[in-house]
């Protein structure tokens, strides 16, 4: 994938980035939450959307491509943050290896 074709200032969605945090339920199970890992400029880019039902409401997935600059902490089971909209980070790459940019592969659920 070409990234020298790719502008910066593209980059105009902000987000946050947020990380899970386990806990202890106290019952033997866990509770997560979520917890902010920074703001950051993004692009995103849908990729398709896949519809269905799941217990019996009809929903839309949505995958996307968050474009950021380049970090070393993102992974899988992260999520981005755009109001109320949550793009759970389904996996993280470095299109051509140099370090400058990231691509999020994103999943969207719309009910």
């Amino acid at each position: 994938m070409r990234t020298d074709t790719i502008d910066p200032g593209r980059m105009t969605a902000r987000m946050e980035l947020e990380r899970p945090v386990e806990t202890p339920d106290g019952q033997g199970g866990i509770s997560r939450t979520f917890a902010s890992a920074g703001a950051l400029w993004t692009l995103i880019e849908p990729r398709g959307a896949l519809t269905g039902e799941r217990r019996d409401e009809g929903v839309c997935d949505v995958e996307h491509d968050v474009w950021i600059r380049h970090r070393t902490d993102v992974s899988a089971g992260m999520r981005f943050r755009k109001g109320a909209r949550l793009f759970v980070v389904l996996s993280a790459f470095d299109p051509d290896e140099s370090r400058r940019y990231l691509v999020c592969r994103c999943r969207e659920t719309l009910i």
